[in-house]
């Protein structure tokens, strides 16, 4: 999809979509409840329909392998392989755009240990075996998701297990979040010195469920607040264990004057959104540390965030784990930016273009889809002037 927005002055509420990342936790809950489970304002989002598929593949009867699509959702992946192999012996994983180039080597060196067949080439990961109880040792700061992963198929198997953190764990409130899915379809897990402790023999029991709005994907509204545009989010839990609801605290931040830092290793799905933000604190400057992990997104995403908003007219250093923005008033536009296949790219594009001189042509545009299949509609209903180019 190609469009061009035109600058313009966003107002008025939005609801921003059903969380992406509790809905992933719940729908696995719930299969691996055995069914009887609801769980409601369930968005549709490319990497839902990801879950879901890959949890149909997990069930369906056949002899072999079964073969896990994951499109391009890093959850769906790093969650599913450690259940295929509590519950299948294994599958075969595929993926799509960059996701297969993603690491997955803590996985792979861990499973090796324990006698799980694992191989990963030309895009095809096959991980044949069983998993079995005892000391699971991961480092944590690669991606929570291996450690959620584990967390929901460590349950499943006879015995108990120990997952021991080898380095400290970054992005904790997803784990928090993985901890409090796994409260609430009945199953137990103790947070110990490094780690978490899992009785072995559990069951998951169904349960009736509710996702919360999505505060990553609120992020970027809220960068719009910041920029002036009296946005108002609707919807989203105040008490909610989802990590990205610091976006508040960090916009605060960012309102003040004076320079800038702010730590992201914990929150990487906000730097775009934060980058926006810091690319208009008028002579201001700003560090995003703790960004090495954006490297390996939908897109390098540092790399992404600083082609897009030069392109626009900020001043962006790109570092190997870190920006550094000096702010301005405004960006100058009238430029052709690539979204590189990135739906954050997109909308912190979308925000960035309110604030820009002349107008902004996106490519690429409806890469959304993967988390927030209704942002330019409601983009839209909020006042942004936007023209979507026929068969592009």
């Amino acid at each position: 999809m190609k469009l061009t927005i035109t600058p313009s002055r966003l107002s008025g509420p939005v609801a921003p979509p059903p969380s992406k990342s509790q809905a992933h936790r719940y729908l696995i809950a719930a299969a691996l409840a055995g069914g009887g489970s609801t769980i409601r304002n369930l968005a549709d989002s490319q990497d839902i329909r990801a879950t879901r598929r890959c949890l149909a593949a997990l069930h369906a009867d056949g002899g072999g392998l079964p073969v896990f699509d994951c499109g391009e959702s890093g959850s769906t992946l790093r969650f599913l392989i450690p259940i295929a192999l509590a519950r299948r012996g294994g599958g075969v994983f595929t993926g799509q755009g960059r996701l297969m180039e993603r690491p997955q080597r803590p996985y792979l060196d861990l499973f090796r240990e324990k006698g799980v067949r694992c191989t990963q080439e030309n895009g095809v990961l096959t991980a044949e075996g069983r998993l079995t109880p005892g000391l699971y040792r991961l480092p944590g700061d690669v991606s929570s998701q291996f450690v959620t992963g584990l967390l929901y198929a460590l349950p499943l198997l006879e015995g108990d297990s120990e997952i021991v953190l080898t380095s400290p764990l970054e992005s904790r409130g997803y784990v928090d979040m993985t901890l409090a899915a796994l409260a609430a379809f009945g199953v137990s897990v103790t947070e110990i010195p490094n780690g978490f402790r899992t009785p072995g023999g559990q069951r998951y029991r169904p349960r009736a469920v509710s996702i919360e709005a999505d505060w990553s994907q609120a992020a970027f509204w809220y960068a719009s607040m910041a920029l002036g545009h009296p946005v108002e989010p609707q919807g989203l839990n105040p008490a909610s264990a989802q990590g990205d609801m610091c976006i508040v605290s960090y916009c605060q931040r960012l309102r003040q004057s004076g320079d800038a830092a702010l730590d992201v290793s914990g929150c990487p799905d906000l730097a775009p959104p934060l980058a926006v933000i810091a690319a208009l604190r008028a002579e201001e400057r700003t560090s995003l540390t703790g960004a090495a992990r954006l490297r390996i997104k939908e897109s390098d995403r540092l790399a992404a965030i600083t082609r897009v908003l030069c392109a626009m007219g900020a001043d962006v250093e790109e570092g190997p784990d870190f920006l550094r923005i000096r702010g301005r008033d405004s960006l100058a536009g009238g430029c052709t930016v690539d979204c590189c296949n990135d739906h954050r790219i997109a909308m912190m594009a979308a925000v960035a273009a309110t604030r820009c001189r002349e107008p902004v042509t996106l490519l690429g545009a409806e890469c959304v889809a993967k988390s927030y299949p209704a942002f330019w509609d409601d983009y839209k209903s909020l006042g942004g002037q936007v023209y979507e180019y026929p068969g592009e």
